[in-house]
């Protein structure tokens, strides 16, 4: 993966909103692959937080648990995203 294809995976993990599916969909990564590029790209310390963020936040990161009043996975205010491209992000 591109260094800004990985900031972005990164990105897309640590949202509340974003559920691992919408980063599979984008990236073809599934969530143990997201756990294994958090842990490589991550302090320690950054890894240990964003993991208690993550089971603390369960309902938000994965569609089949998540509340049927979230219709979206996105900030209103982020600009568009297509599979794999990111829409003139520098």
């Amino acid at each position: 993966m591109k260094s800004e294809e990985i900031d972005r995976v990164i990105e897309m993990a640590w949202e509340d909103r974003t559920p691992f599916e919408a980063i599979e969909k984008q990236f073809e990564l599934s969530e143990a692959d997201v756990i294994k590029l958090m842990r490589k790209h991550l302090k320690r310390k950054s890894f240990e937080r964003w993991r208690k963020r993550v089971h603390q936040h369960t309902k938000l990161k994965h569609l089949h648990i998540r509340s049927a009043e979230i219709k979206r996975f996105k900030c209103s205010r982020q600009r568009s995203i297509s599979k794999n491209m990111i829409s003139k992000r520098k």
